[in-house]
């Protein structure tokens, strides 16, 4: 179609290189994969091949690999000749004698073409396997040098206010009237605080006060947490907004 309009005729001047059209034909694996091709595309059985008919393609195609100006390796020519000697062995005449002795001059050649046809079906059916590189690739991540930390986000003063408000007013719900007094002491509640760290990766913030021992308890509780955490025995965070506050000591040789 030229301008939308049949152009059937060829101009007289219109030069067409040697080279310029090139038909690529199904490639073989080598002389027996082209006789089986040839053998499957008759529909025939490999044991009951006709020789000259076979030779008769095989030839035909060789030639037209030569015609096409493409390179043809030995083996096939090695194989076209030995298609040739078997012709001519079934061609000449066999003493009567030896028929019985004789073996058949296709058998080498059938017994070839049974092992590659095999051995090809074989392989066909290890190419559908997946395919390390092929259809999947592996992924490896070298995880030595990545040091991830998980860091807390740090406690506000003003949450630990609310914190300490809401503990006071739970011990004000269940605290009694006090006859007697004790004496509290804030480094002894800093020790008893430490003692109770240990062991437990951390605490709730709640669970270091003990309501029994009312307002004053509560105060001095506070107090020893503070200046734990002043000196550096202690950790406070919050994993996340408004949740609740853990405790936890830190190392000795952290300090």
């Amino acid at each position: 179609m030229v301008n939308g309009a049949p152009f059937k005729q060829l101009p007289d001047d219109l030069y067409i290189p040697p080279d310029a059209l090139e038909v690529f034909l199904e490639l073989f694996a080598g002389p027996l994969d082209l006789l089986l091709y040839l053998i499957r595309r008759q529909n025939l059985d490999i044991v009951t091949i006709s020789i000259a008919q076979i030779t008769q393609q095989y030839m035909t195609y060789i030639q037209l690999m030569g015609d096409l100006k493409i390179e043809l390796a030995a083996d096939y020519l090695v194989m076209a000749a030995w298609l040739a000697e078997i012709k001519s062995r079934m061609l000449l005449p066999r003493p009567l004698e030896a028929e019985d002795e004789d073996e058949d001059p296709r058998a080498t050649l059938i017994r070839r073409l049974q092992e590659y046809e095999t051995i090809k079906y074989a392989a066909e059916e290890l190419e559908q396997l997946p395919r390390m590189e092929r259809d999947f690739f592996s992924v490896d991540v070298d995880t030595a040098t990545i040091d991830v930390i998980q860091a807390l986000p740090d406690a506000q003063l003003s949450e630990l206010l609310l914190a300490f408000k809401a503990v006071l007013k739970r011990a004000e719900q269940l605290s009694h009237h006090a006859i007697t007094k004790e004496a509290l002491s804030v480094r002894e509640r800093m020790s008893t605080i430490l003692e109770s760290l240990k062991g437990a990766d951390s605490r709730l913030f709640t669970e270091l006060f003990s309501r029994r021992e009312g307002r004053h308890g509560v105060v001095v509780s506070f107090l020893a947490i503070l200046e734990l955490g002043k000196e550096g025995f202690i950790e406070i965070s919050q994993a996340e907004p408004f949740a609740e506050l853990r405790v936890r000591a830190i190392p000795a040789r952290a300090h």
